[in-house]
């Protein structure tokens, strides 16, 4: 007992120092355990066999899937601009959305995907995104109290349930405790955020950020004299490579991106695609071409090779293309040119550029000027930015191709941030269908999460199995595993046993509701300093041992718990939300006490009203 009681004290230290990774912390208290004899080996690899675990790996996948399709993003937006420049409705929308994505999605990937919405909105509305960062992370996790799926300690508290013999949640059982704790929140979080987290937002305006893909394209002017043609039945161009009509050479042109008609039909996959530009590419009837130039230049091309324009003016004439260009597999890129790069003083066609790394030079950024006509004869100097073009694993791939150069940005976070917009409509099917089977009890909820997780990567919701592997938070994974055998030595050394004794002497003779009471503010408490749900592996079976130990009802006491672990607001570091917020906020701990503290101290007086009626004793 005393052991166990010191590797728990140990991991808790080391937990609240932040010093050390908390998954390596709950993997040595693990190795620990087994170590002096604690637990088996077997026993100590249980937590990672544990549906929870296996839960969690599914819904991270399901949740990426849902952002990577564009879902979450869609669906954000189209809520958040109805609250126009009003800052009351902004953040009720703002909460609102985080509320209900939160309740099926990754409260994490909430944050993630919420947070650059947000910056961009509460400039918009002229106030500072520190009123609403915050708010936002906490709602995403009171959101996480709607559902079976929305927050950990839920999925927890179910599983304790079946271990102690009872019927496990359903899906909608968290509900009316949600709805109070988003209810609460909203009322609450207004006033507070409006005294206490009213930055300055100079800081906001003048922090420098990369270049986004739209803005390589307006900084270069691309738009401005690009047209899209596409190749008529009977073209001379139709079977031809680009090398053998030599277009760029006659006619003065750049032809930036060929779009191609898809040969597969199948549902919710793309009727057309993006070919890469390059000297073998095979032009084909149907094929789109968009073309950068003069407009007299163009229409030589288009007349000379049997070609049309796909817009035309009120007047007949030509218009340029005024929409925006497809980057899911070709994308852009600034490449700087160093003093001792081979490219010096060498013309953009000398340079072989497309020949030796497949990647098209599009532009060039020199001093204060952006070059982009006929620049196949401009030579290239030292400190030039050449814009560059191609798939995005090309782009990336030269990063580390040459020490002549430096890419700037993350070719490969600027990919993913390409969201693959026609799979959305499969992408929410498999969400509703999940939701579905989990709600009418049609398949074990783990069963449910997995086959939607293996629909999302085989259905191309996801690229490819890797990034399927990319969406999972394996800190979270190794941590929750490391930590739920701990919850397995309190109870095996009889520390549980002697903790819920002590509660129900202490406090049991009095009500019930007492010993409620206490098991949520220590639950609480503990959160403040460790993970929440690590939190809620610990306190799940003591709740349930003392419940048992009264002869009530453990439904209450496990409630306790989970709505204790995850409404903990007081500290940056008890949730990932609360921790991601905080550096885009500029908050400091204290800004997390005086806002959190109040709502999480208000939250425990309501519970303990409510609890009880809720689920009778």
């Amino acid at each position: 007992m005393v052991i166990t009681l010191l590797i728990l004290g140990a991991a808790i230290v080391l937990f609240v120092s932040g010093k050390i990774r908390s998954d390596l912390v709950a993997l040595c208290a693990l190795l620990s355990l087994v170590l002096f004899e604690v637990l088996t080996p077997e026993e100590a690899l249980s937590g990672f066999s544990s549906t929870i675990v296996v839960m969690m790996i599914g819904l991270f996948i399901v949740g990426g899937g849902i952002f990577q399709t564009g879902l979450a993003n869609m669906v954000s937006n189209r809520i958040v601009l109805l609250a126009g420049s009003s800052p009351f409705r902004l953040y009720v929308l703002v909460m609102l959305t985080a509320c209900v994505i939160g309740a099926f999605v990754s409260n994490t990937g909430v944050v993630a995907m919420l947070l650059p919405v947000v910056v961009s909105l509460a400039a918009t509305a002229g106030m500072s995104s520190s009123r609403l960062l915050m708010p936002m992370a906490f709602a995403s996790s009171m959101g996480g109290m709607l559902t079976l799926i929305g927050t950990p300690p839920n999925l927890v508290i179910s599983d304790e349930l079946v271990k102690a013999g009872f019927e496990p949640l359903s899906f909608f059982s968290f509900t009316p405790v949600g709805l109070i704790c988003v209810a609460t929140g909203m009322l609450v979080l207004w006033p507070l955020s409006k005294k206490y987290l009213s930055k300055n937002t100079k800081q906001e305006k003048e922090r420098k950020h990369q270049k986004t893909l739209l803005e390589l394209t307006r900084d270069y002017q691309l738009a401005k004299s690009l047209y899209r043609v596409h190749i008529k039945f009977g073209s001379p161009l139709v079977n031809k490579k680009i090398r053998e009509m030599r277009l760029g050479e006659r006619y003065g042109i750049t032809i930036l991106e060929i779009v191609k008609k898809s040969k597969k039909h199948i549902p919710f996959s793309k009727a057309f695609y993006q070919k890469v530009v390059s000297p073998d590419t095979v032009l084909e009837y149907g094929d789109i071409l968009y073309v950068s130039g003069s407009l007299t230049s163009i229409e030589s091309l288009v007349k000379d090779n049997k070609l049309a324009f796909d817009d035309y003016g009120a007047d007949g004439s030509p218009v340029p293309f005024t929409g925006n260009l497809m980057f899911d597999e070709v994308g852009l890129a600034e490449v700087v040119v160093l003093s001792n790069s081979r490219l010096v003083n060498q013309t953009v066609k000398e340079s072989l550029f497309r020949q030796n790394y497949r990647l098209n030079i599009l532009g060039i950024h020199r001093r204060n000027r952006y070059l982009v006509d006929n620049i196949k004869d401009e030579t290239i100097r030292a400190g030039d930015a050449l814009l560059v073009q191609g798939e995005w694993k090309n782009i990336d791939r030269l990063s580390g191709a040459s020490n002549e150069w430096v890419v700037v940005g993350q070719p490969l976070t600027e990919a993913s941030k390409i969201t693959i917009d026609h799979k959305a409509p499969l992408a929410a099917s498999i969400m509703v269908a999940m939701v579905m089977l989990m709600a009418f009890n049609i398949l074990p909820a783990v069963t449910a999460v997995m086959v939607a997780a293996m629909a999302m990567v085989i259905s191309g919701c996801l690229r490819n199995v890797e990034a399927a592997y990319q969406t999972i938070n394996w800190e979270s994974i190794l941590l929750i595993g490391g930590m739920l055998p701990m919850s397995l030595a309190l109870e095996k050394t009889g520390i549980s046993s002697a903790i819920s004794e002590m509660l129900v002497t202490q406090l049991g003779g009095q009500s019930p509701v007492i010993l409620l009471a206490g098991i949520y503010l220590a639950t609480s408490a503990l959160t403040m300093f460790i993970s929440n749900t690590a939190t809620a592996v610990l306190f799940s079976p003591i709740a349930v041992q003392s419940a048992l130990q009264m002869g009530v009802s453990p439904l209450p006491f496990l409630f306790s718990v989970a709505v204790a672990a995850s409404m903990c607001f007081a500290s940056p570091f008890s949730t990932p939300p609360n921790a991601l917020v905080m550096s885009a906020g500029r908050y400091t701990f204290i800004d997390y006490v005086k806002v959190g503290l109040p709502l999480q101290l208000l939250l425990a007086a309501i519970m303990m009203l409510v609890l009880p009626l809720l689920f009778p004793f």
